[in-house]
């Protein structure tokens, strides 16, 4: 390679690996394996190891990848560098760093530990009292997560045996079991899905509102002291000894070894059980045990000397593609899976892997009968690589225009890859369906939720959302089958079930589960029809007249209503009593027509209340900022947002401005 060469790639490569960094550290949504992203950094170290001269303090083989960030709280300096680990991927780079450490320090202890996928959190006491918790962000300045990390269970906040001062650094994670449950409800209400536990542990920490935090159900192991005062502690044993008595929760299963065996052979241990954790690792680490061999040791800007991170590396093989299997997930979703020969990757057996979408399957060309290469995503994830051979008699695929489920139409969402089910009484679809209409936005019912939904599907008393208002005519037998619980508990929601007969009409076209059509639309829709029967017949010209409806959703609102089974559930609600037609109030306040969008955190109001105080006095709230919008009303830590209303020039409200505006 001549200079230009060099440089040329050197740039490339250095863009490219910051990118992929923003994207798993600050943004939590990695778009490569981790195993090609560390064959794009070990590219970089090799041409930066052949030509040091072009090495710059500014290149990610010189800094921590990620970057402090502005959500949950403010920016802090670390007192103690919170530093990346050495990545190393052969047993012979574990060996050389072991004998390095032998030839310097021919009595020192290693311990080896897993090495947990999570976010980063430095732990700090004060006489005993946690008093704050703050994220890696680039190393030298992270973020301030102090009340989300309080409502994380593995978090002690008041010591038994209490140092002056007391740091520590561990790793927030997520458990697999947690992580589904997380991702099942993210489905349920139609929102993004998290690509893996790490990605939804860091999201969830960084939220605003600890509440989220709490009832995703974090979890935390710690591995290592960052700092002590007030008590004499020589060795990583000793300190997780200490934390042991504080009933601090440590790395489990770790091990003390004396040479490169000892070392390599609980490396291997930790892989032999890594499949059956209840969490994810991506690797093991071996540190140096004695606190002062560390501190002799030192770091690099990166790096301390004193540790390294053995990652697995990936395992691939091939088999035959047998057939491609359609899904239906909760929100009407149709999902690809390959099914294939059973192979083992990693100890596990492994017959299916998701092909994402028709744009993915064309992308590699895969067809039924083709030899295919599987690996696992971060050793845990089931992957199609890509096709090895093509078989003699392969059959290409084709997406159906039927739901393999219900029969009903399927389309293709604009700008998207994703195939869905229009059908929202789809079997696939039905408790995702029941749930939205029961919800908070929708008809608001008090006790049908996510326990009392399922149990009501099973036992076959509800089929589709007009049975919700039929339930009264088995009051005793939900009593006999304890499906709300006790008498009074039935009593109460059967009450809240004909409570709701009242809603608005909106709240009920919210619920009838229209793609596109959530609650700010079916609030312009009854503003501009004045009903549910009128918006029934109006045509898709008609409906694209309402603001912020496009033709997209003005299609789905026409071929909802021009559906037979649909029309039928319609006709049921009305003979049910439900509230069909709104009862018009022209408001007039300075209000009237103005578009309002609010953002970060508002000290006196939530959000729904200040939505409502905003509609209550004829105003509307959309979620994103455009021309059209008259005001934004910026609360703490206001983001993105704010921002592009300032270069729109559009009229800020602070908390106490938005406050005024209502009282006048």
């Amino acid at each position: 390679m001549d200079v230009a060469e060099v440089k040329a790639e050197l740039k490339k490569l250095r863009a490219e690996i910051k990118y992929h960094n923003k994207k798993y550290y600050d943004d939590d949504a990695p778009e490569i394996s981790d195993f090609e992203y560390d064959n794009l950094m070990n590219r970089l170290k090799e041409i930066e190891k052949n030509f040091p001269e072009f090495i710059t303090a500014t290149s990610p083989t010189q800094t921590v990848g990620g970057s402090a960030k502005r959500t949950a709280g403010k920016l802090v300096a670390h007192d103690v560098p919170m530093l990346s680990l050495q990545d190393v991927f052969s047993k012979d780079d574990v060996e050389n760093f072991v004998e390095d450490i032998l030839k310097i320090f021919p009595d020192a202890e290693f311990v080896v530990e897993e090495k947990i996928d999570g976010l980063s959190l430095a732990l700090k006491y004060r006489d005993g009292n946690l008093f704050q918790a703050i994220t890696r962000g680039d190393g030298s300045i992270g973020e301030d997560v102090t009340e989300n990390a309080k409502v994380i269970g593995d978090v002690v906040q008041n010591l038994v045996d209490a140092p002056k001062y007391f740091e520590i650094r561990g790793e927030v994670y997520m458990t697999k079991k947690n992580f589904d449950k997380v991702n099942r409800r993210q489905e349920m209400l139609g929102l993004k899905i998290f690509a893996n536990p790490r990605n939804c542990a860091a999201g969830t920490l960084r939220q605003l509102d600890s509440r989220i935090v709490a009832e995703r159900n974090l979890s935390m192991f710690v591995f290592n002291l960052q700092k002590v005062e007030g008590e004499k502690i020589l060795s990583h044993t000793d300190a997780y000894e200490f934390m042991k008595k504080n009933c601090i929760k440590i790395i489990r299963a770790y091990e003390v070894c004396k040479n490169f065996s000892e070392v390599w052979r609980a490396i291997e241990k930790i892989a032999e059980r890594r499949e059956n954790l209840e969490y994810d690792i991506d690797g093991a680490v071996v540190k140096v045990n004695n606190f002062s061999d560390r501190e002799k040791l030192g770091a690099t800007s990166k790096f301390p000397r004193w540790a390294v991170a053995y990652k697995y590396p990936p395992e691939e093989k091939e088999t035959i593609l047998r057939k491609i299997e359609l899904s239906v997930g909760r929100t009407g979703r149709i999902t690809p899976t390959a099914i294939f020969d059973a192979i083992f990757l990693n100890g596990t057996k492994v017959e299916r892997a998701t092909l994402h979408n028709e744009d993915f399957i064309k992308s590699l060309d895969i067809r039924i009968g083709d030899t295919i290469k599987v690996y696992k995503s971060g050793e845990i994830i089931p992957k199609v690589r890509g096709v090895v051979r093509r078989g003699e008699n392969s059959v290409e695929f084709n997406f159906p225009e039927n739901c393999p489920v219900c029969g009903h139409k399927i389309i293709r969402e604009k700008n998207s890859a994703d195939f869905r089910c229009t059908n929202p009484n789809c079997a696939a679809q039905i408790e995702n369906h029941l749930l939205n209409f029961c919800s908070r936005n929708a008809m608001d019912i008090k006790g049908l939720g996510e326990t009392s939904i399922p149990k009501l599907i099973e036992e076959n008393f509800i089929k589709n959302i007009a049975d919700i208002y039929k339930l009264k005519n088995f009051r005793a037998e939900l009593i006999e089958k304890k499906i709300f619980g006790r008498e009074k508990a039935t009593e109460n929601i059967l009450s809240a079930i004909e409570e709701s007969k009242k809603n608005n009409p909106a709240k009920l076209l919210t619920g009838l589960g229209i793609f596109g059509v959530g609650s700010a639309a079916a609030k312009d829709l009854i503003k501009n029809f004045g009903g549910i029967e009128e918006i029934s017949v109006a045509s898709v010209e008609d409906l694209e007249k309402v603001s912020d409806i496009g033709e997209v959703t003005a299609k789905n609102i026409f071929e909802f209503f021009s559906d037979a089974e649909n029309k039928k559930i319609l006709a049921e609600l009305k003979n049910l009593g439900l509230n069909l037609k709104s009862e018009v109030v022209e408001i007039e306040s300075k209000l009237s027509g103005k578009i309002f969008v609010l953002t970060g955190r508002l000290e006196k109001f939530t959000r729904d209340e200040a939505t409502k105080k905003i509609e209550e006095l004829g105003g509307a709230v959309k979620n994103s900022v455009s021309k059209k919008t008259d005001f934004l009303v910026a609360g703490e830590d206001a983001g993105s947002k704010l921002t592009k209303a300032q270069e729109l020039g559009i009229k800020i409200l602070s908390e106490s401005d938005f406050e005024n505006l209502l009282a006048q």
